[in-house]
């Protein structure tokens, strides 16, 4: 949805909208993001104050995003809301203006005299995003060996524990004694002890 700024010089403007799931369009296929789980619902208030353009709103809906720990795709409830300054005018001002747009607002440059809704939705979908995507808090992940999703049940190597490249260097450490152990032979002074069992006669 586009918007001229001009028609907000009268006042502000209230938008309502709502996108369908197959608006969203992915970066690659290792985006996370892989779609909308329901229609987006957008509210959006456009005002001037100033030299800026306030933009306040909020979203309602599902993502269908990739889970961090399983890489399983869950859906992940959006309502964030936000709001934000618009400036037409080149970012060459004052210090103390800058100082105070850092500390109160977030404010974007824009070109031309329209507005394009859908790339402030998008935007803020993003910037709403948590650090790490769970589709549950107990998520047990993929099995660092075989890379099962452990959330499934047990895989047949889970009595390996450990990073598969540890467990490398484990293997090694354990052939390296078993090699000095196979090295040993009795030196002078050495007294090797013999055990035989009850019934066993000894050879001569």
């Amino acid at each position: 949805m586009i918007i001229r700024l001009k028609d907000i010089l009268h006042g502000p403007r209230r938008f309502d909208f709502v996108y369908e799931p197959d608006w969203w369009r992915g970066g690659d296929a290792d985006d996370q993001v892989l779609g909308l789980a329901s229609p987006l619902k957008v509210q959006m208030t456009v005002s001037q104050e100033g030299n800026y353009y306030a933009v306040e709103g909020s979203l309602s809906g599902r993502l269908r995003v990739r889970c961090d720990r399983c890489l399983s795709s869950y859906s992940h409830v959006l309502q964030p809301e936000f709001r934000l300054f618009l400036s037409s005018h080149h970012p060459d001002l004052v210090q103390s203006e800058i100082e105070l747009l850092e500390e109160d607002m977030l404010v974007e440059f824009i070109t031309g005299e329209e507005i394009e809704l859908g790339d402030i939705v998008r935007e803020q979908i993003y910037l709403s995003f948590p650090m790490k995507f769970l589709c549950h808090e107990e998520c047990r992940g993929l099995c660092l060996a075989c890379g099962a999703n452990l959330n499934r049940g047990e895989c047949g190597c889970r009595e390996k524990k450990g990073h598969p490249a540890f467990l490398k260097l484990k293997e090694l450490e354990l052939n390296r004694v078993k090699s000095n152990n196979s090295s040993i032979t009795p030196r002078q002074g050495m007294v090797m002890i013999q055990f035989r069992s009850e019934g066993e006669k000894e050879l001569t």
